[in-house]
């Protein structure tokens, strides 16, 4: 099975602003369903079943306090220019939180031999792009800083990931609570 570690949005006021932008951007990429909204904080890929309980032993091990995040403004992966990904951001303090977080989550699986496939970045992919669209800088030019709202982090979760030709249909295998 395909897994990774993500904390869902679950805010329907965040959900309805993310969702509203989707709509406002005139843009040929496919928009991520609201259902799938989240931040992955470790990509681990494929596990066996035997693995994947090893996997949720080490994650309940973390402590954490709960937090919040403030959602906001908007970019591109690698780069405007020629997007991949679009993608929603954090404050600055909300996004600290997640790295710290995402550092647990890696200390966690390392003994696993589990590690980040790349730095973590705090984001919400929102849209997927599979052809060449070209420049979209002024797009996401006068949505730098827009404020989608607050989500309240009170847990991680393990995900599985099965891909279908509609998208992937992601699934809690464990949720792992706040502490405080």
């Amino acid at each position: 099975m395909r897994v990774f570690v993500a904390i869902e949005i679950t805010n329907n006021e965040v959900i309805n602003s993310i969702e509203k932008f989707q709509n406002e951007v005139k843009i040929d990429a496919k928009p991520v369903g609201s259902r799938n909204f989240h931040f992955t904080l470790q990509f681990i890929g494929e596990v066996s079943e035997e693995m994947s309980q090893k996997i949720i032993q080490s994650l309940q091990k973390i402590e954490f306090s709960g937090f919040d995040i403030i959602l906001k403004g908007v970019g591109a992966f690698p780069k405007p220019q020629s997007p991949r990904v679009i993608w929603i951001g954090t404050d600055e303090h909300g996004g600290s939180m997640l790295v710290q977080l995402s550092k647990k989550v890696k200390k966690a699986l390392e003994p696993l031999g589990f590690f980040p496939d790349k730095p973590f970045k705090p984001h919400i992919t929102v849209f997927r792009i599979k052809k060449k669209i070209g420049d979209i800088t002024k797009e996401l030019e006068n949505r730098k800083t827009v404020n989608f709202g607050i989500q309240k982090v009170l847990n991680i979760k393990l995900k599985k990931s099965e891909l279908t030709s509609n998208g992937p249909i992601y699934s809690a295998l464990v949720e792992v609570p706040a502490k405080k």
